[in-house]
C-alpha cells in the first residue's frame, strides 16, 4: 500500500476474527494486515468495541445501571436519551455503554484508558512488525446540532491528535488565530468510511500523514488533550438542564457554567433577564430585591453570589465566587 505526499490511503482490511477477552488484540490485527500494509509512518486505527472485548470490558446486566455507573454527570435528556460526561470525561449519548455487536442480555464498556490501550498496541506492532505508527482508538459520537453520528478518536498513542495554526499565515496574508484542527478526530472519521459499521471490519490504516507520527519513544498526549475541561465548554449542560442546575443552586453544579463573569457581563444578563443593576466596582454588582429569586438565579449561573445582605436590605449585593 502506498500513497503520494498529497494524498491519502485507507485500507479495511477483513478477517479480523470476533475478540474475545483475553485475547492478543495485536495478534489478530496484524493477522489480517499483510506484510506490505502497514509501515513507518502509518496510522493504525481500531475501533473500542474490539479493544474493549480484549481487554475483557464485557457486562451482564441492565444497561441503564451501567450507564449510571460509568456516569459522573447528566449533561442533557430527552425521554430515554442521556448525553453524559462519563468518567473518561467525554460527553457522549449513554456514557458510550453499547448494547450492540454483543450477546443478548450483556454490554461492552469502553476500555479502562484508551490512551493506555493504544499505547500497548503501538508497542507490540513496533514489536512484531518493527514499524513505527500511530495508533487510534475510536468509538461513535454524535454533535451538537447536527444529524447523524461519526467516529472520534477517544485513545491515541505516538500521533499529533491535535494541530495548532495559529501564527500561521494563510495565501491572502491573514495570520490564523483560532485554528486547530483536531487530526485524531478527522483520521478516525476518514477511515470509519472504509470500515462502515455493518462490515465486521474493526480496524484500519492510514496511510499519507507520516508527518502526524512521533519518533519511537515518543506517545505524545493522547486524545485526553482533546478533551475540553469542564467549565470551558460552552455548553455544559443543555438548555432545560441548566435552568434545573440554576435554581437549585448547589456548589458542585457550578464548574460546568465556566469561571465567573466580569461585572459589566453581570449586569448585562441580569438587564436581559429583566433586572435592572449596576456594576458598583469591578468585584461588586447590586441591583433591588425586588426579584431576588430571579436575580440569583442569573448570578450563580454566572459564577456570582450574593453577599452581606439581609432582610431589611433594600439593596442585593453581588460578588465573583472565588475558583
Amino acid at each position: 500500500m502506498s500513497a503520494r505526499p498529497d494524498q491519502l490511503r485507507v485500507i479495511a482490511p477483513a478477517g479480523v476474527p470476533e475478540i474475545r477477552p483475553g485475547d492478543d488484540l495485536a495478534a489478530a490485527l496484524l493477522g489480517a494486515l499483510g506484510p506490505d500494509e502497514l509501515a513507518d509512518g502509518d496510522v493504525l486505527v481500531v475501533t473500542s468495541k474490539v479493544v474493549s472485548k480484549a481487554e475483557g470490558r464485557i457486562e451482564d446486566g441492565d444497561r441503564e445501571a451501567w450507564i449510571d455507573a460509568e456516569t459522573e454527570r447528566l449533561v442533557a435528556r430527552r425521554g430515554p436519551t442521556r448525553i453524559v460526561r462519563n468518567r473518561l470525561g467525554l460527553t457522549m449519548a449513554a456514557a458510550g455503554v453499547d448494547a450492540s455487536n454483543v450477546e443478548q442480555g450483556s454490554v461492552v464498556l469502553l476500555p479502562l484508558d484508551p490512551d493506555a490501550s493504544a499505547r500497548a498496541l503501538r508497542a507490540a506492532v513496533a514489536e512484531r512488525r518493527g514499524v513505527n505508527v500511530g495508533v487510534v482508538v475510536t468509538d461513535t459520537a454524535g454533535r451538537s446540532w447536527r444529524e447523524g453520528q461519526t467516529d472520534i478518536a477517544i485513545g491515541a498513542a505516538g500521533l499529533t491528535v491535535l494541530e495548532s495554526f495559529t501564527g500561521r499565515v494563510d495565501a491572502h496574508g491573514n495570520e490564523l488565530a483560532v485554528t486547530a484542527p483536531a487530526v485524531a478526530d478527522e483520521i478516525a472519521s476518514a477511515v470509519e468510511l472504509a470500515q462502515g459499521k455493518l462490515g465486521a471490519r474493526p480496524c484500519a490504516v492510514l496511510r499519507g500523514r507520516a508527518d502526524l507520527v512521533l519518533a519511537p519513544g515518543d506517545d505524545g498526549p493522547g486524545a485526553r488533550a482533546l478533551i475540553r475541561a469542564d467549565g470551558a465548554d460552552l455548553f455544559g449542560y443543555g438548555a432545560r438542564e441548566a435552568v434545573v442546575q440554576a435554581v437549585a443552586a448547589r456548589p458542585e453544579a457550578r464548574a460546568p457554567f465556566g469561571s465567573p463573569v466580569d461585572a459589566a457581563e453581570l449586569v448585562a444578563a441580569l438587564g436581559r433577564a429583566g433586572i435592572s443593576a449596576q456594576a458598583v466596582t469591578a468585584l461588586d454588582v447590586r441591583t433591588t430585591r425586588e426579584r431576588r429569586a430571579a436575580a440569583d438565579i442569573v448570578a450563580f449561573a454566572h459564577g456570582w453570589e450574593s453577599v452581606g445582605t439581609s432582610d431589611l436590605d433594600t439593596d442585593l449585593r453581588f460578588r465573583p465566587v472565588t475558583p
